[in-house]
């Protein structure tokens, strides 16, 4: 960090970058289908008048893009800390994380699922990391969060 003349830490003007960033966006087939509706809209429009049918399809497109991108959480790991959506960890309380491939993703969510767990999942992306809480006053005893890739998570968590 900078130093004043005085030998005092200056404020950093920059926060650390993240070691691992990603948003859960929606799958290609999710987009395929939103402008798929957006065309359903402007057909059913149509008979009342092609330009309002086009105007009114193109705003369904364009609010389902915003609500949809708006709704993608993030997944990051910057200045020692888990943010997963909305919540969020300091590493120090988090035990060894483990990727999962899809198999052990729907493990992890079925028959081996404690329902005190952390979870934030899209189902479209089948893979995910499995990290315990080793924090005593925390009834969480892990958190399951989805990523695209699960190794590149881990090793940030791990590391």
């Amino acid at each position: 960090m900078p130093e004043a003349p005085s030998g005092t830490p200056l404020p950093s003007s920059q926060t650390a970058a993240p070691t691992y960033a990603e948003r859960l966006w929606l799958g290609p087939l999710g987009w395929v289908l939103l402008v798929a509706f957006a065309l359903m809209v402007f057909v059913a429009f149509v008979p009342v008048d092609v330009r309002a049918a086009a105007a009114v399809g193109v705003a369904v497109l364009a609010v389902g893009v915003l609500v949809l991108a708006g709704a993608a959480p993030r997944v990051e790991v910057r200045e020692g800390t888990l943010r997963a959506g909305g919540a969020h960890i300091p590493l120090a309380l988090l035990g060894p994380a483990v990727p999962l491939d899809p198999a052990s993703t729907t493990a992890e969510l079925g028959p081996r699922l404690d329902a005190r767990a952390h979870l934030c999942l899209r189902g479209w992306i089948h893979t995910a990391v499995r990290v315990e809480v080793r924090d005593p006053q925390d009834p969480t005893p892990y958190w399951v969060v989805s990523t695209r890739h699960p190794a590149e998570l881990a090793a940030a968590l791990n590391g």
